[in-house]
């Protein structure tokens, strides 16, 4: 499930590195708020074996927005979106957004104008294609030919021959982190989008927004559509374009 926010700004442009970084905080701050004790295990620990956080969101988008050189273009009415697999997140960031007039974006104001809840598609066949709106980043091993670690930043892209294990990997993850049937499958590749980098947190993560094709359970897939792929999908990256 996901929350749809829409939104209206006086603002022209975002700099780049406010695009995605405050929705995290944003996201953090809503739980801490209203639940306090489930925000303070997803910051401290994750949830399940893995660690992981459950909880994705994007970009704010303005279609109407003119284009911008050097910055990320805004302004008029448009949405941003936050979601999570657990009913229990969502309804956290439904309820948190409908008490506020306006979202704090890195020190841009977004007034909210509406708040709605979006169920997943149902996936009925046991497939489905996901396409997402935010680079998707992923973490390969380091190594080198020999097994020789080269690097503590392995990030590799949608086209390195690495990407599809781990990227299989991942999506087995997040199904068990759920308790949900972890045999998903990634069939195809189907687009690649151009290479970018957002800062988050510390430093820049690099990823490339990609279509995919998967197989699986249909709660397994509609919790895949509701949480993103790759990496770092609190962070914004990886969301899904509905």
């Amino acid at each position: 499930m996901r929350v749809r926010v829409e939104i209206a700004t006086a603002a022209t442009e975002l700099p780049w590195a406010k695009v995605l970084a405050p929705g995290r905080s944003l996201a953090y701050d809503l739980l801490a708020r209203l639940a306090p004790a489930l925000g303070r295990q997803f910051h401290q620990q994750g949830a399940g074996p893995y660690g992981m956080v459950p909880m994705g969101h994007s970009a704010p988008v303005f279609p109407k927005a003119p284009r911008r050189r050097g910055a990320y273009a805004v302004g008029g009415r448009g949405w941003v979106e936050f979601g999570s697999p657990l009913f229990e997140v969502v309804e956290v960031f439904a309820r948190g957004i409908k008490q506020r007039e306006l979202l704090d974006w890195g020190g841009t104001a977004f007034r909210v104008l509406g708040v709605s809840v979006v169920d997943p598609p149902a996936f009925k066949e046991g497939r489905g294609r996901f396409r997402t709106a935010t680079p998707v980043v992923m973490k390969g091993t380091g190594l080198n030919a020999a097994g020789v670690r080269t690097t503590r930043q392995a990030w590799l892209m949608p086209t390195d021959p690495e990407f599809p294990v781990f990227f299989q990997r991942n999506l087995r993850r997040k199904a068990e982190t759920l308790g949900l049937d972890p045999e998903v499958s990634l069939t195809a590749i189907s687009w690649v989008g151009a290479k970018r980098s957002f800062a988050v947190g510390r430093g820049l993560k690099p990823g490339a927004p990609i279509e995919v094709e998967l197989t699986g359970a249909p709660e397994t897939l509609q919790a895949i559509w509701s949480w993103g792929l790759g990496q770092a999908n609190a962070a914004g990256f990886g969301w899904v374009a509905a």
